[in-house]
């Protein structure tokens, strides 16, 4: 059986899969898609390896920071650890809020190969002028990203350049089931208090030396990583770049972390049969039910 706590960042998933865990005999593997760089530390709030009480874990700080690790290359190696796990019956208990890393491991998700594209002429593009590149070769996808999004952008330019096709135009599926016996769940929590928790870990984050560390970094690895599109590291760049005040800085760490709970229920209620619970009681009750 997989267990995936997912849903919103700062619900406390950390603590009940470690608790599910323990109760159960099972091992953890991460489905946070910055969680995977040994790196960044204080603004993605990575489990510490006390944390863990003993408990394994798996694809948790594997790859530096200068490293572009793709979900393709996650499902892989997710997978391999997933039928390893599943073939001594250790349960699996999947903890993390990326919720196409999630659909990548244990869905039908296929990728085509994609050949190494020279991405660096783009580099000297703002914002703007990159969005325009992608508007040339494919225009319904450049209507659904927003220019801002560099990303997302970058990742469309890829997918034509490498494969000939426009991302637009790649078929979505829909309505399959995982291909493992499965249980999603999610933290319930109330709006209101998840804000107000999200602008209390922020301050933290800053008190623990959030710029010092994005400082420590971009000294060593240059601004133009992958990684640091991780929100928290792009807005402490902004600010360090000298784009932003400090205050600004903390501002936009909070509205984008708000924008991307939002993000992360919207996806979870879609795409998984979603469970809302309040305990590791309460998911070991819903699996009996599920498995009697």
């Amino acid at each position: 059986m997989i267990y995936v706590i997912t849903g919103p960042t700062n619900t406390g998933k950390d603590r009940i899969a470690i608790e599910l865990a323990k109760r159960l005999g099972g091992e953890i593997i991460n489905a946070d898609a910055f969680h995977v760089y040994r790196q960044l530390h204080i603004g993605t709030n990575k489990p510490k390896e006390e944390d863990f009480q003993g408990v394994r874990h798996h694809l948790f700080a594997i790859v530096d920071v200068d490293e572009n690790y793709s979900i393709a290359r996650y499902q892989k190696e997710a997978r391999v650890i997933i039928d390893d796990l599943l073939s001594k019956n250790i349960p699996v208990i999947m903890l993390g809020g990326s919720g196409l890393y999630i659909k990548a491991a244990l869905f039908d998700y296929r990728f085509k190969e994609e050949a190494d594209v020279d991405l660096s002429q783009y580099d000297s593009l703002d914002n703007q002028a990159l969005h325009n590149a992608l508007k040339v070769v494919d225009a319904k996808a450049a209507e659904t990203i927003h220019f801002n999004n560099r990303r997302r952008v970058l990742r469309a330019l890829q997918i034509y350049r490498s494969q000939g096709i426009k991302k637009s135009e790649i078929p979505l599926k829909k309505d399959f089931d995982p291909l493992y016996e499965t249980l999603f769940f999610g933290i319930e929590f109330e709006r209101a208090d998840l804000y107000l928790r999200i602008v209390e870990r922020v301050s933290r984050m800053v008190e623990n030396g959030l710029f010092e560390e994005v400082r420590n970094l971009i000294n060593e690895y240059g601004v133009k990583q992958q990684a640091f599109h991780a929100i928290g590291y792009k807005e402490s760049i902004n600010y360090l770049l000298g784009i932003t005040s400090r205050e600004q800085s903390i501002n936009d760490i909070i509205t984008n972390t708000r924008h991307y709970v939002k993000r992360q229920m919207t996806f979870a209620r879609h795409q998984f049969k979603m469970h809302w619970i309040k305990s590791v009681d309460d998911i070991i009750e819903i699996s009996h039910g599920k498995t009697s």
